[in-house]
């Protein structure tokens, strides 16, 4: 089991615990005890909810330990300005898009967590976020056919957004940020989209020359 969920879990039967307390001493009129145990209890399942949300929220997000591979991207042009990427996962899905421009773009979110949440086995992690083309020539860029696609898994929650938003998140999580990276297009090729603790970049796979 998730080391958050048994946190939740231990939480959760203390905050029970300390309202079977806060019962116990409210019907012996021992109003201090009683408040002391409600507080108490109003803590845990505040814990509880909050380890229950950051499981939620970090759903799709992999954990980084080293420079991995997030994605191998398989290119072939399509015209001027114009090229077809199928991007395939390390958990097996593929994605095929057709992209608009001189190269192609991957971009990411990066979570870095604090060591107190690293005690609570959450370590750095990223989620790619969007592929789409880039332009050499910034009038272009502008002006001409933009396309641009989400890479992101659906889930309720995102850890990314929640940082953003909310400040008292802070002591957990030690920064976060975008990383991207972009790569000329100029014949059917094959890269790897890597990304470390630093963020992303792009390699020529092995087996076109890397």
């Amino acid at each position: 089991m998730d080391p958050l969920l048994i946190v939740a879990l231990v939480c959760a039967a203390l905050g029970v615990g300390f309202l079977s307390v806060a019962a116990g001493a409210l019907k012996r009129r021992r109003l201090f005890r009683g408040l002391v145990s409600v507080l108490s209890a109003l803590l845990m399942i505040t814990l509880a909810a909050l380890m229950v949300t950051i499981t939620v929220a970090v759903q799709g997000y992999r954990a980084l330990t080293r420079e991995e591979v997030a994605a191998t991207a398989v290119i072939q042009p399509a015209g001027p300005q114009l090229f077809i990427a199928t991007l395939l996962f390390p958990d097996g899905r593929q994605q095929t898009f057709r992209i608009a421009g001189d190269q192609l773009y991957v971009d990411a979110h990066i979570l870095k967590w604090k060591p107190l949440a690293n005690l609570l086995g959450l370590h750095t992690a990223y989620e790619l976020d969007r592929v789409g083309g880039r332009y050499f020539d910034i009038a272009q860029e502008r002006d001409s056919t933009r396309t641009i696609f989400s890479l992101k898994q659906s889930k309720p929650l995102d850890m990314f957004t929640l940082r953003q938003r909310y400040v008292w998140l802070a002591p957990l999580l030690d920064a976060e940020y975008g990383s991207a990276t972009f790569i000329t297009i100029t014949e059917p090729s094959e890269f790897e989209v890597r990304v470390s603790t630093t963020g992303l970049l792009i390699r020529r796979a092995d087996s076109t020359g890397g």
